[in-house]
């Protein structure tokens, strides 16, 4: 079946172009609070193709735990916040397909470059990055309610630390909590590399905001573009505009419609 850009119910999404230049608008808007930016330090030192505004660790936590809030909107978790977060934000490179979950931020897909001038599949499976800080382990490590387990899985699959975040998402969760544990699996598998798997899980889960942006995430950057069209479409609609993570989707919704 054809698809086109454009139906009787859904407006003509923005171009690349557009999309690029609001996110960069919208970025540097972020960063005007000035609040707990981390000098980077050590050897492992993130390198941009153009110089960009430093990530404000604080709107940077609040976007890495929204996925919760839309998968499980009746908890009420006060999360804690590892000591290391301002380095670990600071340490992080460029991040291109971007799993809506926790710990990840829409402000790690800050050079677009990349997206403007390669096929989405073909930037898949950039390497991931690990970032080694001697206080995340002991803290993911104290993290003893199912939540808490949850946050400190997706900070380590972040910080590049797979197996222990695999180790924590073994461990049994609340009832209430499944549908945050199943996205968590699917981003772990993701982020891993083994996208097909990943894919395969968020098609299984019941819809929500995360897991739509997830599905249409991950069929763009598996080639499948009208599948990203029709669940990106779905997930912009259902995630309000003063969302980091609904312009993240209009980007990757511009890039799959393009190729349509």
């Amino acid at each position: 079946m054809t698809h086109t850009n454009e139906s009787p119910t859904r407006p003509a999404p923005m171009s690349v172009a557009e999309l690029f230049e609001k996110c960069l608008h919208r970025q540097m808007d972020a960063h005007t609070q000035g609040l707990g930016y981390a000098e980077p330090s050590g050897d492992a030192v993130p390198h941009e193709a153009v110089p960009v505004q430093p990530v404000d660790p604080v709107l940077a936590w609040k976007d890495a735990v929204a996925a919760a809030k839309l998968l499980n909107p009746s908890a009420q978790t006060k999360w804690t916040v590892p000591q290391e977060w301002s380095m670990l934000v600071a340490q992080q490179e460029p991040a291109v397909a971007l799993a809506f979950c926790l710990g990840n931020y829409p402000q790690l897909v800050r050079n677009l470059h990349p997206l403007l001038t390669s096929e989405p599949a073909a930037l898949r499976d950039m390497s991931a990055h690990s970032v080694h800080l001697p206080g995340l382990s002991a803290w993911a490590s104290q993290s003893h309610d199912g939540a808490h387990r949850l946050l400190a899985a997706g900070i380590l699959r972040l910080a590049g630390q797979f197996d222990h975040a695999a180790a924590l998402l073994a461990e049994p969760v609340a009832d209430d909590w499944q549908a945050v544990h199943a996205n968590e699996v699917a981003a772990l598998d993701w982020h891993r590399g083994e996208a097909e798997k990943a894919l395969e899980l968020w098609q299984q889960a019941p819809e929500s905001a995360p897991v739509l942006f997830n599905r249409g995430m991950a069929a763009l950057f598996l080639g499948r573009i009208s599948e990203a069209v029709e669940s990106l479409w779905k997930a912009v609609e259902l995630l309000p505009e003063s969302s980091a993570w609904h312009h993240l989707g209009q980007l990757y919704l511009a890039l799959a419609s393009a190729r349509v």
